[in-house]
């Protein structure tokens, strides 16, 4: 994991929202801080667990500046650029180029989008134009359409695609991209140590919002392929981060961030804050993090 240009932990930022549902740039600036200080490698903007796809073009570009200008470099960027118009795609990436990222990362086209490899790699050809390394997304339940070993060779003589994130919840399916040998980056908080083990060249992490000194600790152990101390460490992360993934992916991840101390207020509509009984249920998980 020393090599990749987006090596090690990656966190996918929480947008935090104030009671009004705007995005909160105190609180970001504030944990933003904080995770730096704790150690992460990069931040993925306008991500998923940000909910990217529930923020407007303007509050997304915004977002993008702000941060930025935060980070200033200090440690990688990354930003979501996908959107259903390709046109949208470009233009939000010469934004975020504008803005200093050092890459993207952007979902195959979606909604009656393409259903073929040829329509896949045309879509990522044009998005190559834009000039920054390119991180693709594999997570087929959302899509409709995965990304096989034989598209991903295709898709790695693209100048500027740099790797994909395997979203898939598929350990197997994970497995047989990595032997293509091009950089796979796990998107699947629960297969962390497993996901390093079997060869993954960084990883993308948005349970890492409300446990960043803890996921940072996990990944230097990875890094020193001390596997067991990776083991003895997961151990006070299984438990929660299984249960993200099980169900209320985002919305988990931002009731266990403000129960850990990174608060972020309550996740846009039409998501609601996690129900009483499951906030109940992912305290307990969380543990020692409390």
């Amino acid at each position: 994991m020393t090599d990749f240009l987006f090596s090690g932990l990656n966190l996918a930022v929480a947008t935090p929202f104030d009671e009004d549902g705007r995005i909160d740039y105190a609180v970001l600036e504030n944990n933003l801080e904080r995770y730096i200080e704790a150690g992460v490698d990069g931040f993925v903007l306008s991500s998923g667990t940000g909910m990217h796809v529930y923020l407007s073009r303007a509050e997304s570009d915004e977002l993008v500046t702000r941060a930025s200008k935060i980070i200033d470099g200090r440690v990688k960027v990354v930003v979501q650029t996908s959107a259903l118009l390709l046109d949208d795609v470009l233009d939000r990436t010469r934004h975020a180029k504008d803005s200093g990222a050092d890459g993207i990362m952007v979902l195959p086209p979606f909604f009656e989008g393409p259903s073929d490899d040829d329509g896949v790699f045309d879509f990522y050809a044009a998005v190559g134009e834009g000039g920054l390394p390119i991180i693709g997304y594999n997570v087929p339940d959302a899509v409709g359409i995965g990304v096989t070993p034989d598209l991903l060779r295709r898709l790695a003589e693209i100048p500027n695609f740099a790797a994909v994130k395997d979203s898939s919840n598929d350990f197997a399916g994970m497995t047989d991209l990595i032997r293509t040998g091009v950089p796979v980056m796990n998107g699947m908080d629960c297969l962390v140590p497993y996901a390093a083990y079997a060869g993954v060249a960084g990883t993308i992490w948005g349970g890492a919002n409300f446990a960043p000194r803890e996921c940072v600790a996990v990944m230097d152990a990875i890094k020193r392929e001390d596997w067991t101390q990776v083991r003895d460490l997961w151990r006070g992360l299984e438990e929660v981060m299984n249960l993200i993934c099980q169900a209320n992916f985002v919305e988990s991840v931002y009731a266990a961030a403000a129960m850990t101390g990174y608060p972020v207020g309550s996740p846009r509509r039409p998501l609601r804050a996690l129900s009483a009984e499951r906030q109940t249920v992912l305290r307990a998980a969380l543990g020692d993090l409390v």
